[in-house]
């Protein structure tokens, strides 16, 4: 991505993507002082939220909680579903950008409705209806986004909550916000291999691989609203265990951080056996052809999650896509009105 270059600049979302720079450069790594010690004495905490707004920053969550070890206990799910679950002794985070997503305002509506005191509500517009039904509301700096696709709100929400799991676990010192915004600028600006995009727009399916924690699986998604192409999340290993049979050799797989003893079988069932291309995203050297990405080590995947972004904008931009405009998709995918 370059701003200097009309064809990129023009773009609301490509804009927005750049300010994620902004964004993480001015993120306030204290904010969450205070709300993380009523979290932790709760113990359990839900994240909740549709779209965008939770499978990152919910799941990035999730798994540094438990690669940090820490005595709390986080889960995720949309928000009808959460509305069966007993949540009296949770504490529940509703993220919604507008503040009006249908389904999670009325969760916290039910929350209130039950005296459940510890819901918090996480959005990027004040005076809101999410707002009026929560407790304690915490606004985002990036502002409203004028394109259909999340981006920069995406990263601020997963630092909100990654940044209650810092002061949480007593973390010193605090990770470089400064450091972290380079690596992402530099991550959005570098090239991305013509021979790969070519590939990506031939393919009849873009597949994302990688951890349980939001990346692929929020790539999956943009893959969507950005290229207009069908997209397919696989967890783990679930790309080498049967979904092989329907794959396509023209099929191209991203694997985000690949981890080195499943690189072997990757290899084999689908170089060797499908015959399809598999790229990686990965701040180290890998058996594949290679997005070579700055390393951020525990931040590393919000580099990912930029690569990816990156990708996604050459190959929309190479396909003749007006990048800001879907034909189908909303920006609030399911309003609460009255």
């Amino acid at each position: 991505m370059n701003l200097t270059q009309t064809n990129y600049s023009k773009y609301a979302l490509i804009q927005e993507m750049m300010d994620t720079v902004r964004v993480v450069k001015n993120f306030d790594v204290n904010q969450t002082k205070n709300i993380s010690e009523k979290i932790s004495k709760a113990g359990r905490l839900l994240l909740t939220g549709e779209g965008s707004s939770r499978l990152f920053p919910a799941k990035n969550a999730i798994r540094k909680a438990l690669t940090m070890g820490l005595n709390l206990n986080i889960f995720t799910d949309g928000s009808r579903q959460s509305a069966q679950y007993d949540l009296s002794k949770f504490a529940v985070f509703c993220a919604s950008n507008s503040g009006r997503t249908k389904e999670v305002v009325l969760l916290a509506k039910k929350l209130a409705n039950e005296g459940n005191d510890n819901r918090f509500a996480l959005t990027a517009n004040e005076k809101t209806l999410l707002e009026e039904v929560c407790k304690e509301t915490f606004i985002l700096t990036c502002g409203w986004e004028q394109a259909v696709a999340a981006t920069k709100s995406v990263i601020e929400q997963a630092l909100f909550y990654e940044s209650i799991l810092w002061h949480i676990s007593g973390k010193k010192p605090l990770p470089d916000m400064n450091n972290l915004s380079n690596k992402i600028n530099d991550t959005l600006t570098m090239p991305i291999d013509a021979e790969i995009v070519k590939a990506a727009i031939k393919a009849p399916t873009i597949y994302f691989a990688g951890y349980n924690d939001g990346v692929a699986e929020e790539l999956t998604l943009k893959t969507n609203e950005i290229t207009r192409k069908k997209s397919d999340y696989l967890e783990g290993t679930y790309a080498v265990h049967g979904i092989e049979e329907v794959m396509n050799p023209e099929d191209i797989v991203f694997v985000i951080d690949p981890i080195e003893e499943e690189i072997e079988k990757f290899q084999e069932v689908l170089v060797d056996g499908v015959g399809l291309n598999v790229v990686a995203i990965s701040c180290k050297n890998t058996p594949f052809t290679t997005i070579k990405t700055p390393d951020a080590g525990e931040l590393n995947p919000y580099i990912y999650l930029s690569a990816g972004w990156n990708v996604l904008v050459e190959i929309g931009l190479s396909s003749g896509i007006n990048l800001d405009k879907p034909e189908r998709a909303r920006k609030v995918g399911n309003e609460f009105i009255g």
